[in-house]
């Protein structure tokens, strides 16, 4: 018979899974960091934007201006003119015509002065417009540039915690004898397993029932749970075969064969509760076509 276990705790073994493990962190942050690669750009394509409709909303308000001054140009020394006229016409004039044509001279002289002045608030408003648009441009490049820092702030305290993470859990032997895959006790340690991607992970929450429950490619069966021991019973079926696994306690590595997989399927109940247990499967990779081949013959 094929020995199954006949290489699993080599040196070679556990050198080859380690560097498995090692070069999927590094995948992971490498398309972590192309992720934060384009968010600095796409943000430095923002600010660029704003700095672009800044000059685009200056270069317009000094053609507006110039427009603007040019016309009240013409249009002030048209009141000029009219304003010589009239004051020629009133030293000429006497009387009564005299009096109207200083009245009409006088009209004229206000109508500049209102002229002039509501070119001046025209203008100083536009000035203000354009100012308050600066600064709020300034102040979103600002945002821009702090949401750059949080990003890479929270990658680096990212990646900490998960080495942290990785660091704690450990290995220990499962009910056959077999070096277990690391150990997850908790969520998140089981978020860093994950991210390790060494294996399948496949979260369960089952209750006492007469019929198997489905967690990833087998069937599981509970059929006793003792929470003040921490203790439990289940049936795992799969490659149409039952296997009872007995009395085994929390965090306890429950594994078992499956004809597909040269290594161990691993059974890791967290939390044992009142005709009700929760945890994970951790099932190896697919293997290939081959592998398989070898495992038939």
């Amino acid at each position: 018979m094929f020995d199954l276990t006949a290489d699993e705790n080599s040196p070679a073994r556990r050198s080859h899974w380690k560097i498995y493990a090692l070069s999927g962190a590094l995948v992971l942050l490498a398309a972590f960091s192309a992720y934060l690669y384009l968010q600095v750009k796409e943000l430095r394509r923002e600010a660029a934007r704003l700095q672009e409709l800044i000059v685009a909303e200056i270069s317009n308000f000094r053609e507006t201006t110039a427009a603007t001054s040019q016309a009240s140009r013409r249009h002030l020394e048209g009141l000029r003119k009219e304003l010589e006229a009239a004051r020629q016409q009133a030293s000429m004039a006497v009387g009564r015509a005299k009096r109207e044509a200083q009245i009409h001279a006088e009209r004229l002289a206000r109508q500049l002065a209102e002229s002039q002045r509501k070119q001046g608030e025209q203008m100083l408003g536009q000035l203000t417009d354009i100012r308050a648009e600066t600064t709020a441009a300034s102040v979103r490049i600002g945002e821009v540039s702090g949401d750059v820092d949080s990003v890479k702030t929270e990658v680096a305290s990212t990646k900490s915690e998960l080495d942290k993470t990785v660091s704690d859990l450990k290995r220990v032997t499962g009910d056959l004898g077999v070096l277990s895959g690391l150990i997850a006790t908790n969520s998140r340690e089981l978020a860093a397993l994950k991210a390790l991607g060494e294996r399948n992970y496949y979260e369960f929450k089952l209750v006492k029932t007469k019929q198997p429950q489905k967690v990833g490619d087998i069937a599981v069966l509970l059929k006793k749970t003792d929470p003040k021991r921490h203790r439990y019973t289940v049936e795992v079926l799969a490659d149409d075969k039952r296997i009872e696994k007995k009395d085994k306690g929390v965090n306890e590595p429950v594994q078992f064969y499956v004809f597909k997989a040269r290594q161990p399927y691993e059974l890791v109940v967290n939390e044992v509760a009142k005709d009700q247990i929760k945890g994970y499967l951790a099932a190896p990779k697919a293997h290939s076509l081959r592998e398989l081949t070898e495992l038939r013959r």
